[in-house]
């Protein structure tokens, strides 16, 4: 066992689920001093109560605070609670209600990993002894010793990479963040798992967002917003009155079921406009689009740079990076050229910059 990983003590983020909790079994092999921490992000008193416990908070209830205490307990290995409840409340929650109430699509899980998972998190890790922090996502990081950058990638299973999802952590972050499962599949992480008996071996996996386990959007977001949401008028490109909507909140770009209306060819949602409380419908073709801007920029593996490049850019989770080129421009906005159209490039969301599998820069969808 190294004397040198030893004195590394690393806090690792544990959700109760296999992932995490191999993270953490196979740094403990590899001789780390380690410690686990799981995060308390909902508050089932908040709007909803009892009523909704069990579809609103399936990420940090109290089966998953058990199954990661009981991972530690069987591995000797000390585990905190961290109760970052107000801070999710204030930051993840208001964004996602505030962003959909603008007509706009918000990426909750890139926020709560910006500043929950990564900078509150370090935090708390510092405050009780810890340089470094740890966690369960399927992606690479190191440092890239001819740019001197700490760098992201992908990891290698293509069917789990989450590098798309943590483009706005910090350089200092990266540098004190270790990922064991970057270079592994998830098949191999769940023998893992049976092989070492990890109670959480086994633990079936949630794709909805982790506070809206029921994936009821709407009802969600009007427990949560102290207005009222009007109807309006669905349109299409000319301004002619198709239809009428529930509330633009409930709409986003490129959707195309539930519209509540007929039409000889298929109609996708190409605008919201939120000012006239109207939503703008349009033929597959209108949904395209070659260029937009995105803010928010983090540099991540590359340098920041006032000179145009070339990248691969990735707009959402289910979106093949492709090729674009990237202008820098004002107040630190990049511009993104696609060489070819792309459907649905969705105000809110994500964009994404890769060279490869390596994450170059990352900012929100204006």
């Amino acid at each position: 066992m190294s004397r040198k990983n030893q004195d590394k003590h690393i806090l690792v983020a544990m959700s109760g689920g296999v992932d995490s909790s191999v993270a953490l079994y196979l740094l403990k092999e590899q001789g780390y001093t380690v410690y686990g921490a799981t995060m308390k992000l909902w508050d089932y008193s908040d709007v909803g109560g009892q009523e909704h416990a069990r579809a609103d908070g399936g990420c940090c209830d109290l089966n998953a605070i058990n199954n990661a205490r009981t991972v530690c307990e069987n591995l000797g290995i000390r585990h905190y609670v961290i109760d970052f409840s107000k801070e999710f409340k204030n930051t993840v929650i208001e964004n996602f209600v505030t962003e959909y109430s603008k007509g706009r699509t918000p990426n909750p899980c890139v926020l709560c990993n910006t500043e929950i998972k990564w900078e509150m998190f370090l935090r708390y890790a510092r405050g009780i002894g810890c340089d470094y922090i740890a966690t369960g996502h399927y992606a690479i990081t190191g440092f890239d010793e001819s740019e001197q950058r700490n760098y992201l990638r992908r990891g290698i299973d293509c069917t789990r990479d989450q590098a798309y999802a943590l483009w706005g952590i910090s350089q200092e972050a990266l540098a004190r963040t270790f990922l064991p499962l970057g270079n592994l599949e998830k098949k191999e992480v769940r023998v893992i798992a049976e092989k070492a008996g990890l109670k959480t071996a086994k633990v079936a996996e949630s794709m909805e967002i982790c506070f809206i386990a029921d994936n009821n959007y709407e009802r969600f977001i009007r427990e949560r917003t102290d207005k009222d949401i009007p109807p309006g008028d669905i349109i299409d490109e000319e301004g002619n009155i198709l239809g009428r909507h529930r509330g633009v909140p409930f709409y986003t770009i490129g959707q195309r079921r539930g519209l509540g209306i007929s039409n000889p060819t298929p109609l996708y949602v190409n605008k919201i406009d939120v000012g006239n409380n109207r939503v703008v419908v349009g033929n597959k073709k209108a949904v395209h689009s070659h260029e937009f801007t995105i803010s928010q920029v983090n540099w991540v593996s590359k340098s920041p740079t006032n000179e145009p490049f070339d990248g691969l850019t990735q707009i959402r989770y289910q979106h093949s990076a492709c090729p674009s080129k990237i202008v820098p421009e004002s107040k630190g906005r990049l511009r993104i050229l696609f060489e070819s159209p792309q459907p649905a490039i969705t105000p809110g969301q994500s964009a994404v910059i890769f060279d490869g599998g390596t994450v170059l820069a990352g900012g929100i969808i204006d």
